[in-house]
Formats: structure tokens, C-alpha cells, sequence
């Protein structure tokens, strides 16, 4: 019996100091990771978006509260005039969910751009929604007056063939960005103004 007890409190200590240890691993990495799916992940997708902008986008980013998150917002600089802003989003696609960034021209309520950033989706099927210029391309001037579907469910983008599930999450995901960049339009205001001056 008294051995058990032993091996009971060393296991015990034994899991106590691997847990320990794999979350302060943890918190050592995060910073890392984030910074390094940033410049490599994110980063591109949104100077590609913004190319013609003025600034850095992925510089001048902040984080904008959004209840009981914090959201990074990037602003694009055009001709003097910060007016553009690129919130993130996720949907479920066909394999998991699908990551994008949304750019929104603030002056005009249209889009500028979108670029999906991560999938598990199925190659040469799903996978074309990052890789085909033309998808991205139909959102692209579009007013964010009115919901983005794929044309079969009476929406206004062409599917991606072969990947209408894939189609649908990225909508749902630039809608899912038009609903967050609509409930904090007047706290990015404030945060923009006089940027880029």
C-alpha cells in the first residue's frame, strides 16, 4: 500500500512539473508563432490586397476590441488618406475552416479586396479558392450593402468548379467581416483618423 502511495505522489509531481513545463513552452512560443504566421502568412495576402497603398498595412496594424476579443485591424493608406481596412475572418470550408483577410474601402463601403490565408481544403478543387486570382477578383468593388453568396443560392460570385462548399465558406467568411467591420465602423474611425497624414 505504501508503495502505491509513492507512485501515486511521483506521478503526480512528475505531471505537475511536465504540465508546467508544456505551458511555459507554450507561452514562450506564442509570440514566435503569431510573428512568423504574420510576415508569412497574413502579411503577403494583405500587401498583395493593398498593394498601391502608401504605407505598410502590416506595420501599421492595431488591435481594435470587440467584446470579449481583441481583432487586428490593418489600415491602408491611399493618397494621403487612410480609408481602407482589412479585418480577418474564418468559415467552415469543405476540409476545415477557411482563413481570409477582407479589405473594406471605408469611404465607399465596397470592397477592395479579399485573399483567403489558410485552408485544409482539397487540392485542385477547394484549394483553387486561394490560388485563382479570378475568385478573388469577383469581390473586388463590390458595396457591402448586401450579403455575398455564391450564384446558385441566388448570390452574385461564380463558385469555384468542382468546390461549392469551399465558394460558400469563403461568402460566409467575408460576410462574417462585413458584419464585425459594420459593428465597429465608428470605434475605427476614431482609431484611422489622422493616420496617413
Amino acid at each position: 500500500m505504501g508503495e502505491m502511495i509513492k507512485m501515486v505522489v511521483v506521478l503526480t509531481i512528475l505531471s505537475v512539473i511536465s504540465g508546467g513545463g508544456l505551458k511555459g513552452l507554450e507561452e514562450w512560443a506564442k509570440p514566435k508563432i503569431e510573428n512568423n504566421v504574420m510576415n508569412l502568412v497574413k502579411g503577403p495576402a494583405i500587401r498583395q490586397i493593398l498593394e498601391a497603398a502608401d504605407n505598410d498595412p502590416v506595420k501599421d496594424r492595431f488591435k481594435i476590441a470587440d467584446g470579449e476579443t481583441e481583432r487586428n485591424v490593418f489600415v491602408g493608406v491611399f493618397g494621403g488618406t487612410a480609408d481602407t481596412v482589412v479585418m480577418e475572418a474564418s468559415a467552415s470550408g469543405y476540409g476545415d475552416q477557411v482563413g481570409m483577410v477582407v479589405a473594406i474601402n471605408m469611404a465607399e463601403d465596397t470592397l477592395r479586396g479579399m485573399a483567403v490565408t489558410t485552408h485544409k481544403e482539397t487540392p485542385g478543387l477547394g484549394a483553387m479558392a486561394k490560388d485563382n486570382p479570378n475568385f478573388a477578383a469577383q469581390f473586388v468593388g463590390k458595396s457591402i450593402g448586401s450579403p455575398f453568396g455564391v450564384t446558385t443560392d441566388g448570390g452574385q460570385i461564380n463558385a469555384l468548379s468542382g468546390a461549392t462548399i469551399t465558394s460558400r465558406a469563403v461568402c460566409s467568411g467575408v460576410n462574417q467581416a462585413v458584419e464585425t467591420y459594420n459593428r465597429l465602423k465608428p470605434q475605427l474611425e476614431e482609431q484611422i483618423k489622422g493616420m496617413g497624414k
